[in-house]
């Protein structure tokens, strides 16, 4: 056994199911509900934004969110199968020709938005 296939076994058990997470892409709006800890409380905060981009493989997966606050665009990086993560829910489909949306951060205004995925286009995760 080499040395990425011990690695992965050894991860094999803190992966989250397939059935937990929708299937989403980049484009998508997504509504990430994301455990936030203060103190002795634990509550739970949903952060809004569009899927810019997503990386990596197994336990270093990441998925990169933007939104927009105060006429500022923010950006976070959420590792998928952290247990912060509550769930992820699509607000809405995007449709996205590029696998990193990064062009997104130099637009403003109605250009920011990306239109909504065709009728009978089917998406492929």
């Amino acid at each position: 056994m080499n040395r990425q296939q011990t690695i992965e076994s050894a991860t094999s058990d803190q992966l989250k199911s397939d059935d937990q997470f929708p299937a989403f892409s980049v484009g998508d709006t997504l509504d990430v509900h994301v455990r936030i800890i203060e103190g002795e409380k634990e509550r739970i905060q949903v952060y809004q934004g569009v899927l810019i981009g997503q990386k990596g493989r197994g336990v270093n997966r990441t998925i990169t969110v933007r939104r927009i606050v105060a006429n500022e665009g923010v950006e976070r990086i959420f590792p998928l199968h952290s247990p912060r993560i509550a769930k992820i829910d699509v607000v809405r489909r995007g449709d996205a020709r590029r696998a990193k949306l990064y062009y997104l951060r130099e637009r403003v205004g109605k250009s920011r938005r990306l239109r909504d995925q065709r009728r009978g286009l089917k998406h492929v995760n």
